[in-house]
């Protein structure tokens, strides 16, 4: 009788499972359009993949990874690289690039099956919004052909690849910030203006002044230890500069002309810019192949001396976590959740994320003869996002996971071990001056172009 009902239960999920998403989550989530189970469940196989990435890169999985068949033959050496290169320097590496080459191409591919995708009445939207158990097959297919790539050039190659799209993904976060910071005032000021406003004015103060405060602090820690008085010209510039650019959108966003085209802005979304800017300059600074202008964590703590030549990393074992690296998969998190779920009024926002919020129909709850409470299609008259421009997007945070997890590393098939390169540094730092470029137009663009709609 058990057996019978847990077939019967099987069954039941296996129907789920290949039909659409509310039918997947209708269990947890009851009230959620159609449209944001949907981005969940994608956002869900982006995230699989990326615990399944930090776990081939934990200490000691390589001796398991070897046990691949042609992935690294001998157990010492990989081909393609004339026998140079320690296995057990570059097997986490291979495998985090094989496995976000797989993501990659199968976000990429639904991105080019759903071009122009007007409603759910398209029928590709039933490609998107259901069939999840064969698209995970496709997935897992994907991945396993990913790991019998041959080596030859893949990895310089994707190393590029990785780069660009790293690089845009880091404006597209820095997108996403401005939206969600956009929304937190904007709910805060209106919760101010209906009930308690000195508490809301004052929590608002209070996260600004937080924001400012630990960005203030950080610029301090990089002027003390990563720059030095006879050497680090580079690091010297991008801490300069980026201060004096998080001062001018601060000021901008508080000039009169600034407040009455564009009420809703002010320092706490300043603040959280200024904030991740910092970040972003660290984390470049931290990819800096020059030793003594980019201590280690540990010697920063330890108080050891860089000057003392210490060695990076030695054969068969590498450091792939740091702080920076940590932090960027956090905020990674953050912004895929946020992505998935975000619901905004900024039309600005909305036009460079391919996004209609409001525009599909809204859904009610449906109670299904199960007994079971059900989603309607909240996408017949028009879809609320870009179905193409969503598995870009996650396209891009595949290459961008995949070089945060790597800490941006190239092989060196002369020292046997990774390294950083300067390619990485300035893709950081121009990707922080374009994303304050793009903030920078949010609050002029109004006041230039009064008699545009950018409300």
């Amino acid at each position: 009788m058990g057996a019978c009902m847990a077939l019967c239960s099987l069954a039941s999920c296996a129907s789920c499972l290949c039909g659409s998403a509310p039918c997947l989550l209708c269990g947890c989530c009851p009230s959620s359009n159609n449209s944001t189970i949907t981005r969940l469940v994608f956002s869900f196989f982006l995230l699989l993949g990326t615990l399944v990435s930090v776990i081939m890169i934990l200490p000691g999985m390589e001796t398991q990874l070897r046990k691949i068949p042609g992935f690294c033959q001998g157990g010492t050496t990989i081909p393609g690289l004339e026998n140079h290169v320690n296995c057990d320097v570059i097997v986490g590496y291979k495998s985090v690039y094989r496995m976000c080459f797989a993501m990659a191409c199968f976000f990429f591919l639904f991105s080019a099956i759903m071009i122009r995708v007007k409603s759910s009445k398209d029928p590709r939207a039933a490609i998107q919004n259901g069939f999840w158990f064969f698209k995970f097959l496709i997935l897992v297919g994907i991945t396993v052909g990913a790991f019998f790539i041959p080596d030859g050039t893949f990895h310089d190659v994707w190393y590029y690849f990785g780069i660009v799209g790293s690089f845009m993904f880091i404006l597209i976060q820095l997108i996403l910030l401005i939206d969600f910071a956009h929304s937190w005032n904007e709910v805060w000021v209106r919760n101010a203006e209906e009930g308690n406003s000195k508490c809301w004015f004052s929590g608002l103060l209070f996260f600004t002044i937080l924001h400012y405060a630990l960005a203030f602090a950080a610029i301090v820690l990089f002027y003390l230890y990563y720059t030095k008085p006879d050497n680090c010209a580079e690091h010297k510039f991008f801490i300069s500069f980026n201060l004096i650019l998080c001062v001018i959108i601060s000021v901008v966003s508080i000039l009169p002309k600034v407040q009455d085209a564009s009420p809703q802005s002010g320092l706490l979304q300043s603040s959280i810019i200024t904030l991740y800017t910092m970040y972003v300059t660290w984390s470049a600074m931290t990819n800096n192949p020059n030793r003594e202008c980019n201590p280690s964590l540990l010697s920063l703590v330890s108080n050891i001396s860089t000057t003392v030549a210490v060695p990076t990393s030695s054969p068969g074992m590498v450091q792939w976590w740091d702080a920076q690296g940590i932090v960027g998969l956090v905020i990674f998190l953050f912004c895929t959740f946020y992505a998935s779920i975000r619901s905004s009024s900024n039309a600005q926002v909305n036009r460079l994320m391919q996004t209609e919020e409001g525009k599909g129909t809204v859904g009610g709850e449906e109670v299904g003869e199960d007994g079971l409470r059900r989603v309607v299609d909240n996408e017949e008259d028009g879809v609320t996002y870009s179905y193409s421009f969503f598995h870009f997007h996650l396209f891009l945070a595949s290459l961008y996971i995949m070089m945060t997890l790597t800490n941006w590393y190239k092989p060196d098939i002369t020292t046997q071990a990774m390294q950083s390169t300067m390619p990485a540094v300035w893709v950081k730092i121009c990707s922080s001056w374009l994303g304050l470029g793009l903030y920078l137009w949010t609050l002029v663009a109004p006041v230039i172009f009064p008699n545009r709609d950018f409300n």
